[in-house]
């Protein structure tokens, strides 16, 4: 036979060359087990809520309304208001800020930081990035001191944008979670809303600034502790927050096919417990839930009629395409019902909130959704005023 070697059986081949393979693949390509999805026990995670965000509907809730302090998920505010004050023109990713002495003596090497040196200069986005990739205490506070000139003014700030976005039941104390006897409270219901907010109103921003595995600053590379980003597929954030007094927190989120889903983990014993919560939860949402289109963009949903306005009635859209989340596989009875003060009082603005629509589905909570003006009523003239007291004593 030609050559000097005996041959193996391809079967044997085969074998030989897997079993080469898995001897010398580094242990990070290995795929990660899979999670079984769950809804977590009241052990593992005593607050547990779980929305769909892009109808902002409610699939799973437990002590929602539960005051709880955050600890580090306060970043999260503090990054939404620097988005925020981004879009306003009032901040810049390339605006560069000092390190005051005194701020780097209090948080020089305190707690999670990002280990900005006495000297540093320092971009708006690189402190964007330390705060939301490493969780950097040094970096929230010299942000804050940054943009607003002090921290009390960024927290006041922080506070008041928060009450903006219907943030009812949460105060902060400070930028970055540190504890401070209370101060900084939060409900994961508040949370939820926080998060919603964020991705939708500034996607770009969230992808460019959060769900990063690893930040490399001043000469050490720091990774990410998200339990969720790299492990459960389409998840990118956002937020883990722990101290002794507030447990092992977690604000996360993921995207499949469209569906965004925001959960919160709170009050878990452990990092392990936290950790396994977030993946079988957020996994169960996708397991259980689709999202399904109700109206694209701009379609008109329905009218309300108008009070001695130049029109008798207003159309109603909703901002951006209305989806709705259903139970998975299932084609449930869904029931759509108009609810509004009315008749509405001309004038109205164009894009002004007037109206809801209340999506009742079979099987899950009744849900509303925000439903605005589709154009400018103004107040009828004395021509028409009488027009329409005629046309309303004939009918």
């Amino acid at each position: 036979m030609p050559g000097t070697g005996a041959q193996l059986p391809n079967r044997m081949i085969s074998l030989a060359v897997l079993a080469t393979a898995l001897l010398t693949a580094p242990l990070g390509a290995q795929r990660p087990a899979a999670v079984a999805p769950a809804i977590p026990s009241e052990y593992a995670a005593p607050i547990a809520y779980l929305l769909d965000a892009g109808s902002g509907q409610v699939l799973y809730q437990r002590e929602i309304d539960r005051r709880f302090m955050p600890a580090s998920i306060t970043k999260v505010m503090t990054t939404f208001l620097a988005f925020e004050w981004m879009e306003e023109g009032r901040l810049f990713p390339q605006q560069v800020y000092s390190v005051r002495p005194e701020t780097f003596r209090t948080w020089h090497r305190k707690g999670s930081t990002m280990f900005l040196p006495a000297d540093a200069r320092v971009t708006v986005d690189d402190l964007l990035h330390g705060v939301t990739t490493v969780s950097a205490n040094d970096g929230a506070i010299v942000l804050a001191e940054g943009a607003a000139g002090s921290v009390e003014d960024w927290v006041a700030a922080m506070n008041a944008k928060a009450r903006e976005i219907g943030m009812a039941d949460s105060h902060f104390g400070n930028p970055n979670g540190w504890m401070d006897d209370g101060k900084t409270f939060v409900t994961a219901r508040d949370l939820g809303t926080l998060a919603q907010a964020m991705v939708t109103r500034h996607p770009s921003k969230y992808r460019h600034f959060v769900g990063m595995k690893e930040l490399s600053y001043n000469g050490i590379s720091q990774r990410n502790h998200d339990p969720i980003s790299g492990t459960v597929r389409g998840a990118d954030g956002i937020k883990t927050g722990y101290t002794n007094q507030a447990g092992f927190g977690f604000l996360g989120s993921a995207q499949r096919d469209g569906q965004r889903l925001v959960m919160v983990i709170g009050g878990s014993p452990g990092s392990r417990e936290r950790r396994d919560a977030s993946r079988q939860f957020i996994e169960w949402g996708f397991a259980n839930f689709e999202s399904r289109l109700l109206f694209p963009e701009s379609a008109r949903i329905g009218s309300a009629r108008v009070q001695q306005g130049g029109a008798d009635a207003v159309g109603l859209v909703a901002r951006g395409p209305l989806r709705i989340a259903v139970p998975r596989g299932e084609n449930p009875d869904i029931t759509l019902a108009l609810s509004y003060e009315g008749p509405l009082q001309a004038p109205i603005a164009k894009g002004e909130e007037v109206a809801e629509l209340v999506v009742s589905i079979a099987g899950m909570p009744e849900h509303r959704v925000p439903l605005y003006a589709s154009e400018e009523v103004l107040e009828a003239t004395l021509v028409q005023r009488v027009f329409n007291a005629l046309g309303s004593w004939v009918a």
